[in-house]
């Protein structure tokens, strides 16, 4: 009979998920950044003024 408890997970295991995991987030900004980038060439081809926007300005949704 097998047993009733579930296997837990090891820590090496844990590690690898993290691990990868930050990868992916890694990967997921140089592509955004590299869109950013492509988009503001395309705005300063055509001879716009692009102001770059800024992921970590959480101030527009505040409420009083």
């Amino acid at each position: 009979m097998g047993s009733s408890s579930k296997r837990q997970t090891t820590m090496a295991k844990l590690a690898r998920e993290r691990a990868l995991q930050e990868k992916r987030e890694r990967k997921q900004q140089k592509k955004d950044a590299r869109k950013q980038a492509a988009a503001a060439e395309k705005a300063a081809a055509a001879g716009e003024d692009v102001v770059p926007a800024d992921p970590d300005d959480s101030t527009e949704h505040e409420t009083p």
